[in-house]
């Protein structure tokens, strides 16, 4: 009983509210399943609503509180909309995952400008927006967490990063800039930086098994990363264990980066 209430208190989220962006696949989808078995009511916001009901549907059914909201999150418009719409349904968040992002890789030579802003304005400014709209409440309340999902791409280039590297990159760099502005009021702003992990966003590469075997090769577990690798990092940063992480870029990439 000592050793459960002890975590408890470090991790349990009971009473705290949640909003995943990009919630419905992948990594997202891990870490609104991982919040809202940890105890938070959870928000999932994507764009197709079946895979939204699935999602939901899936966590009601072991008792977890969890809704979605519909919402294109590539127009400043579009994640306005939605982030007024998931703060109606348990009220204002304390934890915002941006989870939601496109991976659109062209060679930097074939680059255009539609790709470009099409990228930053899913994966950097609606964060950005998200954040704009949330941190100020969660810093005022005195609790907040905030978790953006990266890639490798920030830190390295490989596989034609263009683009989409830049935008997570830049990504790292603001959850930094949001640490400085909020942490003195109890709001930790950090990233998850995955190794290859098999989701929908990576299929051209999961496609092809000799790419897939070279970077499992790569790692030092000897695998690749799968979404539930995730869960237990969000809930980490999410809680009040995590309270004196912030600013910091979480490597869940099975030694990839170091190997």
């Amino acid at each position: 009983m000592i050793s459960r209430d002890y975590l408890s208190e470090l991790f349990s989220l009971d009473g705290r509210v949640a909003v995943v962006t990009g919630g419905s696949s992948g990594i997202g989808r891990a870490a609104a399943g991982a919040l809202a078995r940890a105890g938070a009511k959870v928000v999932v916001v994507a764009r197709k609503e079946q895979e939204l009901a699935a999602t939901v549907d899936e966590l009601t059914a072991e008792g977890c509180r969890a809704a979605w909201v519909s919402g294109d999150l590539g127009t400043r418009d579009g994640v306005r909309a939605a982030a007024e719409a998931a703060a109606e349904v348990f009220g204002e968040p304390d934890i915002l995952v941006n989870s939601a992002g496109i991976n659109l890789r062209p060679p930097m030579g074939e680059l255009s400008e539609e790709v470009w802003d099409t990228t930053m304005a899913l994966n950097l400014e609606a964060p950005y927006l998200l954040g704009q709209r949330f941190g100020p409440g969660m810093a005022e309340r005195g609790y907040g967490r905030i978790i953006h999902i990266t890639s490798q791409q920030a830190h390295r280039a490989f596989v034609q990063s263009g683009a989409y590297g830049v935008s997570k990159g830049a990504l790292e760099s603001l959850a930094r800039s949001q640490a400085e502005a909020w942490s003195p009021y109890g709001v930790t702003c950090n990233t998850l930086v995955p190794g290859f992990v098999m989701t929908p966003l990576n299929e051209r590469l999961s496609s092809d098994p000799e790419k897939v075997a070279a970077l499992a090769a790569r790692t030092m577990v000897g695998r690749n990363g799968l979404a539930e690798d995730f869960a237990g990092a969000v809930v980490f940063l999410a809680s009040r264990g995590a309270a004196y992480v912030t600013g910091q870029s979480v490597f869940v990439d099975g030694g990839l980066s170091v190997h």
